[in-house]
């Protein structure tokens, strides 16, 4: 089998839940006047959800909204040369019990970017899935330097 005919695997469902639990960025996708709108979040797990942070702006009006949203989570280790993805699809809900609060303060989500961070919202999952392959090797006189890849040649 040549490089150009990896197969791709799917994750499972348990095995998307570690990818999940060892990442703490990822990026949310939401409608917002009828178009995707994505946003970079950092979060947490809580209760086999995810849980992120907002001011009151576009992600608090698309979460408080009756639409689907999405979250997105990828990575590649150079050592092995394997690239990976999860995709959480599921419902918001803005966290308005203080005791839901505390349990996810308690997981130390602290807000990235600064400035009041005062909305907690969770992401309930409808749908997880994920996928990981290895990569293709870069043609190393041609590909160019910013490509994760190189690094497992340099």
């Amino acid at each position: 089998m040549n490089s150009y005919a990896q197969p791709t695997n799917k994750l499972t469902f348990d095995e998307c839940w570690e990818f999940l639990a060892g990442d703490t960025l990822g990026r949310l996708a939401l409608v917002v006047d009828g178009h995707p709108e994505i946003f970079p979040v950092n979060y947490v797990l809580d209760r086999r959800s995810i849980v992120f942070r907002s001011a009151g702006g576009t992600k608090l009006w698309g979460a408080k909204a009756d639409r689907p949203a999405a979250l997105e989570i990828d990575g590649y280790d150079p050592r092995t040369e394997v690239a990976w993805s999860v995709v959480v699809r599921g419902d918001t809900e803005v966290i308005e019990a203080q005791a839901d609060k505390d349990a996810v303060d308690a997981q130390h989500l602290e807000p990235w970017q600064p400035g009041p961070k005062d909305y907690y919202i969770r992401l309930n999952p409808l749908a997880l899935t994920g996928r990981r392959f290895q990569v293709a090797k870069p043609d190393v006189w041609n590909t160019r330097l910013s490509d994760r890849r190189r690094a497992s040649f340099e």
